[in-house]
């Protein structure tokens, strides 16, 4: 296979590692989750002159597309960039551009909470069923036992009738509403409450350094059973809970490449062909150069990387017109954890990369991706793409980064992005709630209920 390429002498060493497409002595597959866990890679540890270790830069076999510039465009390394590659989970930056672009960084996903019955001020009791609708990717258990501190404040305790949750309701990363259903369920009460979902809530107001929420254990008991259906005519709306703002939500799904997130989002968007439409109108990408099978990276996915340059490039502009910068969403490789937490570690290049990864270990031969920005000591931000398939993904993740310790050793070594860390459970615990419009026949009326002090 001819690969049209140009790049400059510096790297040329570095490229040559990859080969004719073959195979590796089979290794131990390292995969992308689509869950809050860290990914496992090999540990980079760059020798004092910035170079990967020897076992680093042992041959790695596959097929590879680079493409490399300065913030004004300029080419600083390209090798098949015009050649369509799997992408795999580095395609979820398509995802946050359309997202970012369509509903804005500081959108919040709602979930409201109705009920069609009458309210028994002496028993604490709502004598009907409670209703929950919502399309929220980031609910989960300490969400849901905030739900029943804020009914508690409301002066209700108890549901008589059963709890419906609507179609497209989703808890704790499942997609079955039924099952979502069933968790909230048992979550809202303290006696059925799992020892899961107290961690969680213990975990996240510890964090805030919220101690008072602690001292009482909220509960909402529902006498019925849970069904999947709409919310009834006439319901009146007891509670509207907002999610954190689209960018810290974006943090967390980046950082650890969860893909139900991506997807329930990317739903959100109209799905994969709308988004597809999205990034050819606005980013000048030809339709050639891009086909969708998910918006998560799972599955056969194409992408050229210069098509993923201008994707990049859309995110930067969408993120700096709004006065945000890539560290906002993306993962800062060596400080944020999830799939870039072991990766640049090295006391020098801590910090220096921010970029969003990419594996499939199965599909295509192995595919892995590293797509994002770098920073070198000359001052300089280069923007890069890597993309590789057909192979071992632990020697291609090894090579993406001696590649891009390569380009910042030959503009003075890195440099670190200026950028403050906060804990990943503080973004998502940035939630709201707002007593609806029946709250004042119901007991106190509480306006608003930030989750965070």
């Amino acid at each position: 296979m001819q690969n049209k390429a140009r790049f400059s002498n510096i790297f040329f060493a570095a490229l040559l590692l990859f080969v004719a497409p073959g195979r590796l002595p089979a290794q131990t597959p390292a995969k992308e989750q689509g869950v809050p866990s860290p990914v496992a890679t090999p540990q980079q540890t760059p020798t004092p002159t910035g170079n990967a270790s020897d076992n680093d830069l042992a041959p790695v076999y596959g097929v590879q597309g680079v493409l490399i510039e300065t913030l004004a465009g300029k080419v600083v390394s390209e090798q098949a960039s015009d050649q369509k590659f799997n992408p795999a989970s580095s395609i979820k930056l398509a995802t946050a551009f359309v997202a970012l672009r369509t509903f804005g960084p500081n959108y919040r996903f709602t979930t409201g909470f109705w009920t069609d019955g009458s309210f028994d001020k002496a028993n604490g009791q709502v004598v009907g069923n409670l209703y929950v609708a919502g399309r929220d990717p980031s609910f989960h258990h300490e969400h849901g036992v905030m739900i029943a501190r804020q009914l508690n404040s409301l002066g209700i305790r108890t549901v008589t009738g059963d709890l419906i949750v609507a179609p497209g309701f989703t808890m704790n990363f499942n997609w079955s509403a039924r099952a979502s259903g069933e968790s909230l369920y048992d979550t809202l009460d303290a006696m059925r409450r799992s020892s899961e979902a107290v961690r969680a809530w213990t975990y996240e107001r510890t964090a805030l350094g919220d101690q008072s929420s602690l001292q009482t254990v909220p509960s909402l008991s529902v006498m019925g059973d849970v069904y999947v259906g709409s919310v009834a005519p006439g319901a009146k709306l007891l509670l509207t809970h907002k999610s954190s703002k689209l960018t810290d939500v974006f943090k967390v799904l980046l950082c650890y490449s969860n893909n139900f997130m991506a997807e329930r989002i990317g739903d959100s968007l109209g799905g994969k062909d709308s988004v597809t439409r999205q990034l050819v109108a606005t980013l000048g990408i030809l339709p050639d150069e891009v086909q969708l099978a998910s918006l998560s990276g799972l599955g056969v996915n194409r992408v050229t990387p210069r098509a993923m340059m201008k994707i990049l490039r859309g995110l930067r502009a969408e993120l700096q017109k709004n006065k945000l910068s890539p560290s906002d969403i993306m993962p800062v490789a060596g400080v944020d954890p999830g799939t870039l937490e072991d990766r640049f570690t090295g006391p020098a290049w801590q910090g220096s990369v921010i970029a969003k990864t990419g594996t499939l270990v199965r599909t295509d031969g192995g595919a892995s991706s590293l797509v994002g920005q770098m920073r070198t000591a000359s001052g300089d931000i280069l923007l890069f793409v890597i993309m590789n398939q057909h192979g071992s993904v632990l020697r291609f993740r090894s090579n993406q980064d001696y590649l891009v310790m390569q380009v910042q050793n030959s503009r003075g070594g890195p440099k670190a992005f200026n950028y403050k860390p906060l804990a990943l459970t503080m973004k998502l615990a940035d939630t709201e709630s707002i007593s609806g419009s029946a709250s004042s026949e119901l007991g106190p009326n509480v306006q608003a209920h930030p989750n965070s002090p």
